[in-house]
């Protein structure tokens, strides 16, 4: 089913929930999508953990997928962790009483690795897909992001992904390039938060206390992997469990061997709620 959720500047939110039919979910599942695509290309993850008896809601961050806003456009520093503050507090109202995970990839796990690291609002467990806690910079691309954002943070240009790094999967990379709702746009703004917003979470990794499944690439070229890796050691025991796939690229879930990277969201899944 798909709906939308006004914002208080008129924007729109394109949001989507898959049911578990004739039963009452174990918990909810929050997608958020990364950079340049939409909640779409989820359907396969979605339709996954309906069969494991979770009830899946996602939405297309502003400027992406069939949200309104400028594509690639970052009105205010924090307003994709704003927005996700809106929609989980639609989440609870529409499913109270039930666990509610994040589950983020990419953007969308530096996005959701936010909100619980800044503590906007409580949740029960946390997803990080090949999150954007690192994007790997070189000289002078940090060089540009610190000017940019003062001079033109609205100013938009590519956004720098190689649509043959995303999976070992011709198919895949075929339809990311045929689907007229990605696109490849970002700009100052939003590149600020994404070079900078990881260093929020890394801080607030010695404390972190919701439980976190990492599940990353260790062949990533999208981004850095390493970064993953000091989260998940600088977290106190037993709270964060990660695997690296030292093989697989970005889209861990859009691999050709993606089987394992199921089994390990499953049996986390499984142990927990």
């Amino acid at each position: 089913m798909s709906t939308v959720l006004k914002r208080p500047d008129g924007e729109t939110l394109a949001l989507r929930e898959w049911t578990v039919e004739g039963a009452s979910p174990r918990a909810v599942v929050q997608l958020l999508h990364g950079l340049g695509e939409h909640m779409g290309r989820y359907e396969h993850v979605a339709q996954r953990l309906n069969s494991w008896g979770f009830a899946v809601r996602a939405h297309d961050h502003y400027g992406h997928g069939q949200s309104s806003g400028v594509r690639g456009g970052l009105p205010s520093t924090l307003r994709l962790i704003d927005d996700l503050a809106a929609v989980v507090d639609a989440t609870r109202r529409a499913c109270p009483e039930v666990p509610l995970i994040l589950f983020g990839h990419s953007l969308g796990g530096l996005v959701a690795s936010s909100f619980v690291a800044r503590g906007v609002r409580p949740v029960e467990g946390l997803v990080l897909s090949s999150p954007g806690l690192d994007p790997g910079l070189d000289a002078v691309q940090k060089m540009l992001i610190a000017v940019l954002p003062r001079i033109a943070p609205d100013m938009r240009v590519g956004n720098g992904i190689d649509s043959s790094d995303i999976s070992h999967d011709p198919a895949v990379v075929q339809a990311y390039r045929d689907d007229p709702l990605n696109h490849d746009r970002i700009c100052g703004r939003l590149a600020r938060f994404l070079s900078e917003e990881g260093a929020v979470v890394q801080a607030a990794a010695p404390r972190w206390k919701v439980p976190t499944l990492l599940l990353y690439s260790g062949d990533d070229k999208l981004v850095r992997p390493a970064a993953s890796a000091a989260f998940a050691q600088a977290a106190p025991a037993g709270v964060v469990s990660a695997t690296c796939f030292d093989t697989l690229f970005h889209e861990i879930f859009n691999e050709l061997h993606a089987e394992p990277v199921f089994a390990a969201l499953r049996d986390w899944l499984e142990q927990r709620f």
